[in-house]
């Protein structure tokens, strides 16, 4: 009864101008037994037509892009032909073609899904190890501070592209943006989303020649990256600078007339923020988070958020400028920036969750 994890688990391997490493791998694979193979050509060039016809006679199925389209497009593509060929699959395993992902790494990430089939199934390197270099170690160590803390999605190693996705995953992250290396940072934010766990799986770290084979452009694509993150800064960064004018404004003109400190000061606050939150709650929700909830709840819980966070804002800030002095809006620019980090958690988990 052919049932066997080799049979059930296809392996998917994205390849731009890959060399003889790749018709090492699919050997290895093949002696090992993984027979479902599905290679996709990313737009090569005829330069590199030979390498994927001994693909073919390795018993791959090779799928060819007439340019290049990226790493992104290029597993969507396998994805498509994965679920329309096996359609009893129950997910697929994603492995680079430069030699990076042994059979052996391969085989423990079939065997992490054959037990978790529901997860997306990661293989981690370890960036510890003297031989990784420091691109990738800083890289990865960046990236993944930023995807715990901005999207609470936490992993060891954000640019693996060993990983084993589930087949109901893979039919939801064909309509997921990002064409290129940028995807596989949506995934994972996909995943968090989905609410689809992860399991890490230990693999040995290796580059070869320092990593040169690889098509990934650490300023390109990591710019690709972050711009995941840049929107909420932005919209955090204008709707502050909004605020602080307007607070300031609105201070020169109700200093006088009110001369309580606690008083102008409040005044002011609610005022000013008034506006700012009604432009940061729009653009957040339409561009930001882009939620799929109703406007209303969202704007429901904003409002309440706003409201506790302009209180907050007020009362820290009438505090410690009765007790330091000096500018208020200075002060009230260290007690915002406190109270962003809370914020941006709020939001994230609940305001448009």
């Amino acid at each position: 009864m052919e049932n066997t994890m080799e049979k059930r688990i296809p392996v998917i391997i994205p390849a731009y101008e890959p060399d003889e490493k790749m018709i090492r791998l699919l050997q290895t694979l093949q002696e090992s037994g993984i027979e479902r193979i599905v290679v996709v050509d990313d737009g090569s060039g005829n330069e590199y037509r030979n390498l994927f016809e001994q693909a073919k006679q390795l018993g791959a199925v090779v799928l060819t892009h007439a340019v290049n389209l990226g790493k992104g497009r290029a597993l969507k593509t396998a994805f498509n032909e994965v679920l329309n060929r096996y359609p009893e699959a129950i997910g697929a395993i994603t492995a680079d073609s430069d030699g990076q992902h042994t059979p052996a790494c391969i085989q423990k990430c079939m065997e992490a899904m054959e037990k978790e089939p529901e997860k997306l199934i990661l293989g981690c390197r370890n960036f510890d190890q003297d031989n990784v270099p420091a691109k990738s170690e800083w890289g990865n160590k960046i990236t993944r501070q930023v995807l715990k803390y901005l999207c609470g999605v936490a992993v060891s190693d954000t640019q693996t592209g060993l990983r084993g996705i589930p087949a109901a995953f893979m039919r939801h992250l064909m309509n997921v943006k990002g064409e290129r290396f940028e995807f596989e940072t949506y995934m994972l934010l996909e995943a968090g989303e989905q609410k689809v766990g992860i399991r890490e799986v230990p693999i040995e770290t290796v580059y070869l020649n320092d990593n040169k084979g690889s098509h990934f452009n650490p300023l390109l694509d990591s710019a690709r990256i972050y711009l995941v993150f840049a929107k909420f800064l932005f919209s955090s960064l204008s709707s502050c600078i909004i605020d602080l004018v307007l607070f300031a404004l609105f201070c020169s003109l109700t200093k006088e007339r009110m001369p309580e400190a606690v008083s102008y000061i409040v005044v002011s606050t609610v005022l000013a923020r008034v506006v700012s939150a009604g432009y940061n709650f729009f653009l957040n929700y339409r561009v930001v988070f882009k939620s799929s909830g109703a406007v209303w709840k969202s704007a429901v819980r904003y409002f309440v958020l706003a409201v506790v966070q302009m209180l907050a804002s007020a009362g820290l800030v009438s505090l410690l400028y009765g007790v330091l002095g000096g500018s208020e809006v200075a002060v009230k620019i260290l007690v915002d920036v406190f109270l962003f980090f809370i914020s941006f958690l709020i939001q994230r988990e609940i305001v448009y969750r």
